[in-house]
């Protein structure tokens, strides 16, 4: 444990990480890759707190074109999280890794109802801590909720796992001179519209000077090497 820079982190997952070939539906065996990854890091010493997404099982924007009302749309996503927060909770304790699904919308038959100091206790205790529905709230994304969170349970760094091995000037898929940048402020971001986070979640971790690490999930010690100081992904700081 002594050669790590950050000891309690918030890990930003997609929805769509979890997903089937083609992006949507939960694919077992891709739950079965993340909690390696989870498993490897913990073991390291980390605590580690985890907010997924939806988008796999659905996206509000579906709805909304359709003329669904905003709020509905909203609270369909947070019941999503819950189901991928789940998925990934069985794969990480098949593998021996202690985990307490809580969510922020109360459903106590499956999860048990988001309390601060209660996640912190988790933590400490060293199980992995997934925090499901949103912020409990509509019109919020997962991103904000994953800032929110972060703060709230004291993590070093928030970090956002992605596709691609950080943050870039264009789309690397489209734009094969696309240029990564290794460091970036957070008016940078909100300035240039990189589209790392939501402005809300960027805000909220500029007034609290929380890190943000923008890397590739898939990165096989990717994570491992962050933790440790190493130079991967992209940083975002004041």
């Amino acid at each position: 444990m002594g050669d790590l820079k950050y000891r309690r982190i918030l890990l930003k997952l997609s929805g769509e990480a979890l997903a089937l070939d083609g992006g949507v539906g939960i694919d077992p065996l891709r739950a079965e890759a993340i909690a390696a990854r989870v498993k490897n890091v913990h073991e390291m010493g980390v605590e580690v707190a985890i907010v997924i997404g939806a988008g796999n099982l659905w996206r509000g924007k579906q709805g909304l074109d359709r003329g669904m009302d905003r709020a509905t749309a909203d609270y369909m996503g947070m019941l999503a999280t819950v189901m991928n927060a789940m998925a990934l909770m069985d794969a990480l304790e098949r593998i021996n890794v202690f985990t307490r699904v809580q969510s922020a919308i109360d459903m106590r038959s499956v999860a048990e109802p988001y309390i601060r100091r209660r996640a912190i206790r988790h933590l400490e205790k060293r199980r992995v801590v997934i925090l499901s529905a949103g912020t409990g709230n509509p019109y919020f994304s997962t991103d904000t909720a994953a800032a929110l969170r972060a703060m709230e349970i004291g993590a070093d760094v928030l970090i956002k796992a992605t596709k691609v091995d950080g943050v870039y000037d264009s789309d690397p898929k489209k734009n094969p001179a696309a240029i990564r940048f290794e460091h970036l402020t957070y008016i940078d971001v909100l300035n240039r519209r990189l589209g790392v986070m939501d402005s809300t979640a960027i805000s909220l971790c500029m007034e609290n000077n929380l890190p943000i690490l923008v890397l590739s999930l898939w990165d096989p010690d990717g994570l491992e090497r962050a933790l440790r100081g190493e130079e991967v992904g992209t940083l975002v700081t004041s």
